[in-house]
Formats: C-alpha cells, structure tokens, sequence
C-alpha cells in the first residue's frame, strides 16, 4: 500500500490561498521593493501582462497543481510492501545424540514395527527441531568421538534433515559423552549471552573420549550453559526367531546416575524415556521448560515514492516559464493569429 511518512506536511496545502488576505506593502513601510513593469520591456512584455482572464485562471490551476504536488513529495509517499517475517534470536540450542553402536539395538516400536533407538530418536527429534522457530539449533552426533555435524544455525529445516541422515557407528561404536558436552561447550560460549541449553540423549555411560562427564558439566555450568539430558534403553529388547518377535529383558550398562548428576550441576534435569511415546513426552516438556520466542518481528520493505510528483511538480513549472515567456509565440511558423493577444 501507498502512505505518507510525514502527513503533517499536507497542512501547508492551503499556504497560497492564504497569502491572498495578507496585507499589501505599505509605501510608508519602506520594505517593498517596486519594478516599473513598463520600463525597457517593450510593448511585448506588456502585451503578455496584459493576458485575458481565462489564460489567468489556467496559470493558477496549474501553479496551484505544481505546489499541491510539491507539498505532496515533502510529504514523502512511499509503498510499503507485505511483511516479510524476521528470526528472532531465542536459544542458542544444541543437540548431542549418541551414534555408538548400541543405538542400533531393536528395542523401540514405531508404526506397529520395531526399529532401532536411533531410528525412534530421528523422528522424533527430527519433529522437536522442526517446532523450534526463532532459535539458533546445532547437531554433535558422538560415539568414540564427537563431531559437529551442523552449527548453530535458524535454518531448522537443515538440521533435522542431517539428522535424519544420522546413521550407527557414523562416530564410532563406543560413547563419549564428555567429550560430546566439551565441543558444545565451545560451541555454545562463542555465541554472546543468553539462553545457551544443550539437549544430550544417549543409551549408555561413558567408555570413550578424553574428558570425564562430570568435569565437561562443571564447565558447562561455568559457560553457562544448561544441559537437559535424555536417558534411553535399558529396557526389553526385541529379538526376531523363527515364532515371531520376542521381547527379552536385556542387560545395559545405562548410567542414569551420572545423567541426572550432569543435569543437576548445570541447572537442567534428567529424562528417561523407555519407549517412543515417553520420548516424545520428554520433548514435549522441553518445549515447555525452555519455549521458543513467540513475538513474531517482521520487516515490511519501502520505496520511496515522492520523486515522481516532485518530477510532475518541475515539469508544470517549465510548463509556466514556456507559457509566461511567450516562447511559444516566438517559434517560427506560427503567425501573429496564432499568438493569444
């Protein structure tokens, strides 16, 4: 749509109309300053003084039409166009999901089937990140190391696609969780301050790595960064035989001590999540204990508008000088019919 950035200025419209009651210099005054129109014009300039009052009153519509687009271009018109939605800097949010070989463990039900861990965790997770406009997200898939598979970015849509790429062993087979807390770590405190939370899901304890879980807490808690850990696993496993699917309770070497330690230290809190509808609880609770910003910021681009009656405003000037100077009148090939007495 079209507006006015400065509307006030539309006052100054009826400024010419009012100078007609102003009152006329004053010989006495001393301040006007009076030209003899008749002295060394000629008989031309007097003839064009001398216009009839039909061409007078087309010259005041036309001045006043140049000063009405005048005052419209101080006015400054501009289109403003359809807002267009800004991110918003929330949380600058991190996952860690653990790759190591367990998660490849057919344990979870999905769709009426069992699948892996993994593959229960990229649904679901795929659909947390989806939900999360205006944060910065980022991935570290870890098992005997950690990598950065994507930075902390607005674009969510690219981080739940990675993650759904996300494959076991991808880091290797065994689990380092420290080493996974330190990189986010440092990924987390180069971004200035605020709402640094790291989400950290894995199915067993620590056997890899370089740091200890607790030490890369203790600095997290010092970078400021909260950590929300996800305990899975631990529960029946399925196994396929010749009568079907039969679920055995099975053996793990799941560490849910040391998560909740973890959380404790940096201010987050532990989950456990023993099938898929307690995982998409957890992230459902996530979503509530750290929201995402709702205000929707949108920017709404401009173009200034007020050349084009500025441009109209000089062309009807040039358009009076012409007509005033007799010009026109001068041109070769008209004849004296022509010219207006």
């Amino acid at each position: 749509m079209i507006t006015l950035a400065w509307p006030w200025v539309l006052l100054a419209l009826p400024l010419p109309v009012l100078t007609r009651w102003l009152p006329p210099a004053r010989d006495e005054d001393g301040a006007a300053l009076r030209f003899p129109i008749h002295v060394g014009l000629g008989t031309e300039a007097v003839g064009r003084r001398l216009r009839p009052s039909g061409w007078r009153r087309r010259r005041l519509l036309i001045g006043l039409l140049a000063w009405g687009l005048l005052v419209l271009a101080a006015a400054r018109p501009q289109w403003i166009g359809e807002p267009i939605p800004l991110p918003l800097a929330g949380r600058d949010l991190m996952l860690a999901i653990d790759v190591s070989g367990s998660m490849e463990q057919e344990d979870y039900e999905l769709d009426g089937r069992a699948v892996s861990r993994l593959a229960v965790v990229r649904t679901v997770a795929s659909a947390f990140v989806e939900r999360r406009a205006g944060d910065r997200l980022g991935l570290i898939l870890f098992g005997t190391r950690a990598y950065l598979q994507t930075p902390l970015t607005f674009d969510g849509a690219t981080v739940a696609a990675m993650l759904r790429d996300s494959v076991v062993g991808l880091a290797g087979r065994e689990t380092a969780i420290g080493d996974a807390i330190g990189l986010a770590v440092k990924r987390l405190r180069e971004q200035p301050e605020g709402q640094r939370v790291l989400i950290l899901l894995t199915d067993g304890d620590n056997t890899a790595g370089a740091l200890d879980p607790l030490e890369a807490a203790e600095l997290a808690a010092q970078a400021g960064v909260r950590i929300y850990t996800i305990g899975i696993g631990g529960g029946e496993l399925g196994v396929r035989s010749l009568f079907g699917m039969r679920l055995l309770r099975q053996a793990s070497d799941f560490d849910p001590a040391t998560l909740e330690r973890i959380a404790e230290i940096t201010g987050g809190r532990y989950f456990a999540a023993g099938s898929r509808q307690e995982l998409e609880a957890v992230y459902a609770e996530l979503d509530r204990l750290e929201p995402s910003e709702r205000e929707q910021r949108t920017y709404r681009p401009q173009r200034a508008l007020f050349v084009w009656p500025a441009a109209l405003a000089l062309i009807l000037s040039i358009l009076l000088i012409v007509l005033d100077t007799g010009i026109l009148e001068r041109l070769p090939g008209r004849s004296s019919a022509d010219r207006t007495p």
